[in-house]
This record gives structure tokens, sequence and C-alpha cells, in this order.
């Protein structure tokens, strides 16, 4: 019965040294006041596609790649899961698609490349 009670003792110990968070954050969010909206428009004329990004994030090109700044970033696309696109604008034109259909992931990031955790997917066909 005192092992049992020892037992108890030790796991209602362990389950009080959470990290007291109850709203699923986790510590990259803790250092983001806001997180940033999301839209795009694909367009795509001929074999070049067309991303203009709608967001309340700041995108800048000077701070690329440095330090951390809440509310500015830069943006990730991704075409069919391809490599990586570092964009620094809000328009950014993807020239020589192939025919066929296309999955373009579009993701906000800080200026250090770490995520802000907003992404969103757009389907497009070039014909």
């Amino acid at each position: 019965m005192k092992k049992l009670s020892v037992l108890l003792f030790c796991c209602l110990l362990l389950a009080a040294c959470g990290n007291g968070k109850t709203d699923g954050s986790n510590a990259a969010e803790a250092h983001q006041s806001h997180k940033p909206s999301l839209d795009a428009k694909v367009e795509v004329n001929g074999h070049d596609v067309k991303v203009t990004v709608t967001t309340d994030m700041t995108i800048s090109k000077n701070h690329y790649g440095q330090a951390r700044q809440d509310g500015e970033g830069h943006i990730h696309m991704y075409l069919d899961g391809g490599e990586k696109m570092g964009v620094k604008a809000p328009e950014h034109v993807i020239p020589n698609v192939p025919t066929g259909h296309h999955s373009l992931k579009v993701s906000l990031h800080n200026n250090d490349h770490t995520p802000y955790d907003v992404t969103k997917t757009y389907e497009f066909e070039v014909k």
C-alpha cells in the first residue's frame, strides 16, 4: 500500500510540473504577439504563374535572413512540393510552369526563416 501511495504521489508531482500552458501554444509562439493573415491570388498567363500575396505582415526584403522582428518577414513558396522559393515581395512570378495540374504551398516566415505557422495551399491548372 505504501508503494502505491508513493507511486501516486510521484505521478501527481510530475503532472503538476507542466509548463502551465493550456492553450496549446509553444515556445516559438511565445515570441510572437500576433499571427499574420494570409491570402493569395494565383493567375496563370501561358506558362508563367503570377502569385500575389495579401497579408498584414510586413514583407521585408532588407531584413531577409536577419533577426526576428514581430510582424515582419517573408514568404516561402513550394510548387508541387519542390524546392523552397524565398520570396521577398508581395508579387512573385514563377516562370515556365509545365502544362498540367499544380499545387502551390504558400507560408509566412519570420526574417530568420522560423515559421509563423500560417500556410495555405492553392491548386491551379496550366493549359
